[in-house]
């Protein structure tokens, strides 16, 4: 698959994310289409110019017009659109996808595709605490990261258009993982950083929190403002992997707070400057 000016992207879900793969594809002068469950989402999108066409409807001919399709949904929700639509996508086409787990769902989805079509997974590493096409903006891809996770079903040629997507949107980053390295990878750096939010929104009952707070708080709870739909789907998908960081996380802060418990402040600053070091590597 090589991407052009004449290259058509088909968006099925039009919410965030996908309506912000949307924007910075129109943006870039390319051809979008969309389909998405809300009549509210599709009229926002047409009435912005963030699509071409745009329907509710499981349409066969926006369907099997498209050359990339990018799948916006939640796992199981992506695979049963493949089971009961997959038959529409012609032969040639590409599908990615923005999904937050990948061993789940990867070979299931190669599985039961049409012959011809081929899945290439990837993951976009950004997003907002807000959903919804209306909140959807281009630039938060920029400089953020993106992986693609190819298997040995994906051709070279594809794996290459599946990245490519990731330059086209501004990514600043763009890796691969497998499968399961993702699941691992994406089980500490983004599903145990909003159980710890959570942890932390829940922990604490006070009528009037919110007048206390620093940034501090603020920045570290900013993802507790969750979708719980979502997020326990994507938990219990990755429920092995996650369990295993929540385990290394308590193991971290049981020694943290025994530092503190004997007084022993050299083990805490040491501990502090390991942090100090490694977070540094962020602000490369």
């Amino acid at each position: 698959m090589i991407i052009n000016k004449n290259t058509r992207f088909l968006i099925v879900g039009l919410g965030l994310l996908g309506g912000s793969y949307a924007r910075g594809f129109t943006e870039k002068g390319y051809h979008v289409d969309a389909i998405t469950r809300s009549q509210s989402s599709v009229d926002y999108a047409l009435e912005h110019e963030i699509v071409e066409k745009a329907t509710t409807e499981v349409d066969p001919e926006l369907i099997s017009n498209a050359d990339i399709i990018i799948f916006s949904l939640y796992p199981h929700i992506f695979v049963d659109w493949i089971e009961q639509y997959g038959k529409y996508i012609k032969k040639g086409t590409m599908i990615t996808d923005v999904t937050g787990v990948k061993r789940c769902i990867v070979d299931k989805i190669q599985s039961i595709l049409p012959d011809g079509v081929e899945f290439v997974s990837a993951h976009p590493m950004a997003g907002r605490e807000v959903y919804g096409v209306e909140n959807s903006d281009e630039k938060i891809f920029f400089g953020a990261n993106y992986v693609v996770v190819p298997t040995e079903k994906n051709t070279e040629e594809n794996i290459e258009a599946c990245m490519r997507i990731g330059e086209i949107l501004g990514f600043g980053r763009i890796c691969q993982l497998s499968p399961a390295e993702h699941d691992e990878m994406i089980g500490f750096v983004s599903q145990l950083t909003h159980c710890l939010a959570v942890a932390l929104m829940t922990c604490y009952e006070h009528e009037h929190l919110e007048k206390y707070t620093g940034d501090s708080f603020r920045d570290l709870t900013r993802i507790a403002n969750i979708n719980e739909v979502m997020w326990s789907e994507l938990f219990l998908l990755n429920k092995d992997a996650l369990l295993r960081q929540m385990d290394l996380f308590m193991g971290q802060f049981e020694k943290l707070y025994g530092f503190l418990e004997n007084d022993d402040r050299e083990g805490m600053m040491d501990m502090m400057k390991c942090a100090t070091e490694r977070r540094k590597l962020f602000d490369k």
